[in-house]
């Protein structure tokens, strides 16, 4: 009843997605222990801030998932950043068996395997929507589980965050010589294409954030949207709010899993771990989608937030960039090649069929 219950508060729409993404390896057999008394308690270690909203919240919405579909046979407790092991060590954590389940973003993992930033953002690269297709219906998840296989990790998508900001600065952005020297938070590929402008990228988790622009130990910050950005305050350390986030068009949050331990699941379990994780997918998209408007309202109506789009030739010159980055990453590297070339194919196909669907509408409006 309670798995019914809560099957029912998902909405048939989040279960019939969480079922039609269902691939061969995920499915139970007719053989699955449904009856099973078994019952399992899991750790859940996260890269966030406790109860952060959106990201946060979202590895707390997939540990209830996890729970009340399995109807309480799996619990989870989860542990922010630095409750149990330090932001940047949650995929260690999975992978030795400290926590059996992670979340977070692959593009932290670019020293595991550099292919590993794929499977979250991609500068200038696909949406939300095209990115999901990419994943169940591509074969894009046959290579994320490929890359993550050294490392005892079963990935999972858990959570997109949609097109982001560009970002707060503390000075404007007339031109890429406004770039040389610019010392921001900024993660993954992003991070390597300001690095090309003649920019200083840092690696940091969320909770440094305010107090680094605050100090001026960086002059700009990338988080992810208007949603997460007020809840930090950070319109109180930096000036100028800048859009597109041409460096994270939509980012792939994941659900870590620990191998071993998703092999002691019967299978039915198993499949309740993954449905799961493709329910909080959808929910914190969708979470995103009805926040941000109201945050960029209170950012500009009541803080006065100076917002502002990059210039035209900034965008240019930081395509190019990625692209150059993004070849020569792959020039060095087998698997990343493989995995960037089946992006590129997917990516150049769907915008085929989104140029005359999608965006031709949005011109409409």
């Amino acid at each position: 009843m309670r798995r019914r219950d809560f099957l029912a508060g998902l909405g048939t729409g989040a279960v019939a997605t969480g079922l039609a993404a269902c691939t061969p390896p995920c499915e139970p057999t007719a053989t699955s222990s449904t009856q099973s008394s078994r019952r399992f308690t899991w750790k859940m270690v996260t890269t966030w801030p406790p109860n952060f909203p959106g990201l946060g919240t979202g590895a707390t919405y997939l540990a209830n998932a996890i729970e009340q579909m399995s109807g309480g046979r799996i619990t989870v407790k989860v542990y922010a950043a630095g409750e149990l092991v330090p932001a940047f060590e949650a995929f260690d954590a999975v992978s030795q068996g400290t926590a059996e389940l992670g979340h977070s973003a692959s593009y932290y993992w670019k020293g595991k395997s550099a292919a590993a930033q794929l499977f979250s953002a991609v500068p200038f690269g696909m949406n939300a929507q095209e990115l999901t297709a990419w994943l169940y219906h591509g074969g894009a998840l046959d290579l994320w589980r490929e890359t993550y296989e050294p490392f005892n990790i079963i990935p999972a998508p858990a959570g997109h965050t949609g097109v982001q900001m560009g970002g707060w600065f503390n000075k404007e952005i007339n031109s890429v010589a406004d770039l040389r020297g610019l010392k921001m938070r900024i993660p993954g590929l992003g991070g390597e294409v300001l690095k090309r402008a003649g920019g200083t990228p840092v690696s940091m988790p969320g909770s440094e954030i305010f107090t680094s622009l605050q100090t001026g130990n960086i002059d700009a910050t990338e988080w992810t949207g208007p949603y997460n950005d007020l809840a930090f305050g950070l319109q109180q350390v930096a000036k100028y709010y800048y859009y597109p986030g041409w460096h994270e068009p939509n980012t792939i949050l994941e659900c870590l899993i620990n191998k071993d331990a998703f092999s002691e699941l019967p299978e039915d379990l198993q499949a309740v771990v993954l449905r799961a994780s493709d329910a909080a997918a959808q929910n914190m998209l969708a979470e995103y989608t009805a926040r941000n408007h109201i945050a960029l309202k209170t950012l500009k109506e009541e803080h006065n937030v100076d917002l502002r789009p990059f210039p035209r030739d900034v965008l240019d010159r930081l395509r190019k960039l990625s692209e150059e980055v993004l070849q020569e990453i792959a020039a060095t590297d087998e698997l990343f090649a493989r995995v960037y070339n089946h992006y590129r194919d997917f990516q150049t196909n769907v915008s085929a069929w989104h140029d005359i669907s999608e965006k031709a509408y949005y011109l409409t409006k």
